[in-house]
This record gives C-alpha cells, structure tokens and sequence, in this order.
C-alpha cells in the first residue's frame, strides 16, 4: 500500500486540478461542506490500479454484484475502519468499491430545489469524479466525498488510498467521456421494466418502509432522466447482464422466473467470451432431467453470435431456475473459457453465496462468472505491466 502524507487547509477561493513531478505526485482536491471549502495536498509513492465499472439504475443488483465480485478476489468486503459509519464505501483485501453517489454535487434539499433527480448529471461533479479516479488509478490518494442516504446530505471526505484493483459503481460510471477512458473493463446491468418495478417494490417496501403508491411514483419520475442518462451507457459496456421475464411460461405476470442473458463484447483485450459447447455456433441446450433439478418451467440454455450497439458480441442465456446448487457443476462443465483456477469453482462460489438474491437463476450464475474474469483480466494486465519493463530493455 502506497503511503500518503495530507496536509489540510482552508481555501476560499479554489478549483480542481492535478499536478505531478518525477519524486512525487500531488493531488490537489477541494469539496464544499456547508459554508467552507477544504483544500487537501495529498502525496503519495505512485502504483498502478486496475479501475473497473459498474453501472445500473437504482435497486438493480450493483449490490449483490459487488459482494460477489469482492468474495472472488477473497476477504470480506468492509467499510473504513474507524471513519463515517454513513460511508458507501467497502474495502477488502485486493478491491475497494466507490459508490459513485459520493459524487452528487447537490444534496437531497438542493435537487429538489432545482427540481432534478440524481440522474441529472447537473446534479453530479463528474470533474472532480475524474479526477480522483485518475488519481487512484495512479496510485495517488485522494480525500473523497460521502453522500449520506440516511440524511441526504453531503458529509466531510474520507481518505481512500489506492488498491490494486477500485471498482466504481453507480449511475454514471460510463457516462462521462473522461472517466470511461480510465476503466479497464465495465460492465451494465440492463433489468426490463418488469423485473425493475418487482424488484424495487421487494427492497423498498421491506427493508426502506416505503409505500407502494410512493415506489410507483419514484420509478414513474426517474424514468425520462433513466431513458436519457443512464441506460445509454450499456453501449459503452465490455459485458451487460440483461435480465427480462421468462420465456418459459406463456403471459407470465409474476415475474418470479427470470431469462438472464449475458452479452460479452469481442475484441476486448484481456477478456475472451464464454461459450457454450462449440465457440461461434448456435446452441439451444435443455439439460437433462436426472442431472439438473429444476421445478415448473424447466431450465433453458441458448448461446449464440450476435450484434449489439454495432458490436460484434457472443451471447449466453439461461432461462429459468434450478432447485440444487450442488447440481450447477453440470451447467458448469458444459461452457467453456469460464477463467477457472480449479474444476467446479463456479459452483463453488454459487454454494458459498447461496442465500445472495438471484442464486438459483441466472443473475447469479452470470454475475459469478463476470467475477471470475474480471480476477483473470487483472492477474492479465499486472503480469503484463510487470514484463513490459523487462521487454523494452531487451529491445
């Protein structure tokens, strides 16, 4: 771990910028905190971090997600020790994640005011967002922002040293031009209506208190602001996880059995799609009965090339839900090019988190295997920024 000296000050009058030079780097941020301005010098010995992103609307999944993603890498994800217990941030042993909500420049009062929701990107510093990753993936630390949900307002920073491997996740991790170009690898996750309303309803309602009436309400105001901000950024994205309501069950209104596809660009280096059976050809596969437990509808898998945003994509889908985790090893041994360290460890990783929402469908199967190529396209990319040095003295 790098280590930083800070040295803070006030400033009345004060701008973003970033500075370096060849003994060390300086990274130079200001936050308004209700009537002042903080001005933070922070030096810090220079590493390289892995930036990965994440993007989806509200009540999608980034969550659970996140908590599958740290567990690959090993170590429970935690808040900073001894800091805000507000804080959204989380910090295991190899990963820290960013909730990018840190980076509302207006607080619940002030979007009101202006009558902007948190998707508005008037209402985001998506400058001082950049510059901070910028910062992190150089191995500089940075004194970052809290949004705090409980109050809506905007708390003093927390200090974020660099990891070797930051993912951001949020609203707007692709969104600004600046900051897409920092992350090595990004993902969407892309939930129908559908799946959306019943998913929000279950959260809100249970674990948030609200009313039904008030969730319908939220989802009906965010929904222009999601249609113009948020969902185009799935073009941008390396992989999307597409959730959308069975195929299986004809009219199906419950939404309880879900189609999970997973959509993994060509071309992306460090990352070589998933297939299942034969790479490139079409393939419809209903596993055998015996092999796979499944209730009422079955199971469905489909694997195919295809177009996405005019981009060659390979393309896996599992439809419906199977009984038994223990059981996915024989899913598993069917798809190929999974990143695996060892035989079975996607049902590994299933049967560890078997009580995470979306454990028997495929939201849960595709979020695991995402996880375990993100691990490969790290360990990729640090061995190759390491025999870099040892090629250019050669040549």
């Amino acid at each position: 771990m790098a280590v930083s000296t800070i040295y803070s000050t006030q400033a009345l009058n004060s701008t973003h910028f970033f500075t370096s030079s060849s003994s060390s780097k300086q990274v130079f941020f200001y936050r308004r905190q209700t009537n002042r301005r903080f001005n933070t010098i922070i030096t810090c010995a220079a590493q390289q971090t892995v930036v990965i992103g994440l993007a989806a609307d509200s009540g999608c999944g980034k969550s659970t997600f996140m908590r599958r993603l740290t567990s690959v890498f090993g170590g429970a994800a935690e808040p900073p020790k001894g800091g805000n217990p507000d804080s959204n941030t989380l910090i295991s042993d190899m990963t820290t994640v960013i909730c990018l909500d840190d980076y509302h420049s207006l607080d619940r009062t002030g979007r009101k005011e202006k009558g902007v929701t948190a998707l508005d990107p008037r209402a985001n510093d998506f400058d001082l967002m950049y510059e901070q990753v910028k910062a992190l993936k150089s191995g500089i630390a940075v004194e970052k922002p809290i949004y705090n949900h409980v109050t809506g307002l905007l708390d003093a920073p927390e200090l974020i040293q660099p990891p070797k491997i930051l993912v951001i996740e949020g609203l707007h991790p692709m969104f600004d031009e600046r900051v897409r170009d920092l992350l090595d690898f990004s993902i969407y996750l892309d939930i129908s209506n559908e799946v959306k309303f019943a998913w929000k309803i279950q959260r809100d309602m249970a674990e948030r208190g609200h009313s039904l009436e008030s969730i319908k309400a939220s989802i009906e105001a965010r929904k222009p602001d999601f249609d113009a901000f948020i969902d185009p950024q799935k073009q941008y994205a390396d992989a999307v996880i597409e959730v959308l309501p069975t195929q299986l069950i004809p009219d199906d209104n419950e939404g309880k059995v879900l189609r999970v596809r997973l959509i993994m660009k060509e071309g992306v280096k460090y990352f070589s799609p998933v297939y299942l059976f034969d790479e490139g050809s079409t393939v419809s596969w209903i596993p055998c009965g015996r092999k796979l437990t499944c209730s009422y509808p079955g199971i469905k898998f489909n694997y195919a090339p295809d177009s996405y945003f005019d981009h060659e994509v390979s393309v896996v889908e599992m439809d419906g839900q199977f009984d038994r985790l223990d059981e996915l090893i024989y899913v598993e041994s069917h798809l190929s090019n999974l990143s695996t360290k060892f035989y079975g460890e996607v049902t590994q990783q299933m049967l560890k988190h078997a009580d995470f929402p979306g454990s028997n469908n495929g939201t849960g199967l595709f979020q695991t295997i995402v996880g375990l190529k993100i691990r490969d396209l790290y360990e990729q990319l640090i061995a190759n920024k390491e025999t870099a040095p040892a090629e250019a003295a050669k040549a």
